[in-house]
């Protein structure tokens, strides 16, 4: 599984079930890809196209408890080295970055959109 896959299912085991188009702006793929992505998630049984129980219209993705795949073993690698670089950070220093990713990932997603919207 490659790292926009594990991504996808990452951000749906974290965020909980949403549209395609939620799950395109939060991955930054267009429309299609994404379509393409769940496909290919759903065939390996990582995630299900369920109906919007408020709106009958819409459909849902949602993470599935999945046989054979931990996302935690798959992300061990990046969380291992990841440490490593934190590793000589202090407290304070941790706390700034944590809030500069938290206030940098909506600009970096609000960016996307304005992108995709210009074309």
């Amino acid at each position: 599984m490659g790292p926009t896959d594990l991504y996808a299912v990452g951000t749906l085991v974290f965020h909980g079930r949403m549209t395609s188009g939620e799950l395109a702006a939060k991955t930054g793929l267009t429309t299609g890809a994404t379509t393409r992505l769940i496909d290919r998630l759903e065939a390996r049984g990582l995630v299900r196209r369920v109906p919007d129980p408020a709106d009958r219209r819409r459909v849902l993705v949602e993470a599935v408890e999945a046989q054979g795949v931990d996302l935690d073993d798959a992300l061990a690698p990046a969380r291992e080295k990841l440490a490593r670089v934190f590793a000589d950070c202090t407290a304070d220093e941790i706390a700034t970055l944590t809030e500069h990713f938290e206030r940098a990932a909506p600009a970096f997603h609000e960016a996307i959109e304005a992108i995709r919207d210009a074309r």
